[in-house]
């Protein structure tokens, strides 16, 4: 979206993008960031997953199956069971809705606020933006994984309070890449025909300022939901995240997937593994769509 031209002209010029176009788009993508068109495949084939959970899991994943107990990967158990009997498989499956729920949910929460925080912070200035940034500086000096433990063990565990716990050390670095693109913003001609016009603040920043985020606001989005998966499965082996008998990729690795790591090693590997594909999926469809719409680095 051009910085400096009203949103309302743009939804009126801009042409109505079909199928066609979205096909061109992705196929020039994929040929020009090849890194990225895998991550966003990868990204597809988690959410079907996701999704598609009931039809593609082989067993109840809570179920406790005592004559399968610690089973190898094999016909019966694809990538084997756990300490209770439970197909690993399934579980890895259905872990897939909880690390996208919790990302999703976090990550949208946290780089939505962070953008509405650093854009008003920008509009507003003066005063309201110096103590706005000194409390945001006060959330950047502690690390993500520190200030998530400080909020969910106020908060409690949980699915719900986990997310809460992640979307809170977001939200100051959505803020600051927001106020840095609202500060040229702030200077543009229109915003000053829309204060003249009479509009009211949270108009003028929501209706005008914020649409002119939204590139770097995708980008955040982007990289905080492989943060906030990787967030919620430390959370989880810590024994602060999601409890059971919820299946999620953090969850399986504690507890008897340690004691058990030489006698089944599946146990750990598989949700490793799934763990480290969904943050390197997220990590690399970022990086690429950073490139693709920042226009110093786009490829001609």
């Amino acid at each position: 979206m051009a910085i400096g031209v009203p949103i309302e002209i743009l939804e009126e010029a801009a042409p109505r993008a079909g199928p066609r176009a979205w096909a061109t788009a992705v196929g020039r993508f994929a040929r020009q960031r090849p890194l990225g068109a895998i991550g966003g495949a990868l990204i597809v084939v988690m959410g079907l997953a996701a999704a598609l959970a009931p039809v593609l899991a082989t067993h109840n994943p809570l179920a406790n199956d005592y004559g399968a107990m610690l089973a190898p990967p094999g016909t019966a158990h694809w990538l084997g069971t756990d300490a209770h009997g439970r197909d690993v498989f399934s579980r890895i499956i259905y872990g897939s809705r909880t690390a996208l729920l919790v990302g999703f949910g976090a990550s949208v929460l946290g780089a939505t606020l962070g953008a509405v925080i650093g854009v008003a912070s920008a509009y507003f200035g003066g005063r309201t933006d110096l103590l706005t940034q000194r409390v945001m500086d006060i959330f950047l000096s502690l690390p993500l994984i520190i200030l998530a433990l400080a909020v969910v063990i106020i908060l409690g565990t949980g699915t719900l309070n986990v997310i809460v716990a992640i979307t809170v050390p977001m939200i100051p670095r959505s803020a600051l890449v927001a106020r840095s693109s609202a500060l040229a913003i702030r200077e543009m001609p229109y915003v000053d025909a829309a204060r003249a016009a009479g509009y009211g603040h949270a108009r003028i920043i929501l209706r005008h300022m914020l649409p002119n985020v939204m590139a770097p606001y995708l980008v955040l989005l982007t990289a905080f939901l492989g943060q906030a998966i990787l967030l919620e499965a430390s959370l989880s082996f810590l024994g602060l995240g999601v409890q059971e008998p919820t299946a999620a990729w953090g969850l399986m690795l504690r507890g008897a997937a340690v004691e058990f790591a030489e006698a089944a090693p599946w146990m750990a590997i598989f949700p490793g593994l799934a763990i480290s594909l969904g943050v390197f999926a997220f990590n690399l469809f970022g990086d690429s769509l950073r490139d693709a719409l920042d226009p110093r680095l786009r490829i001609q």
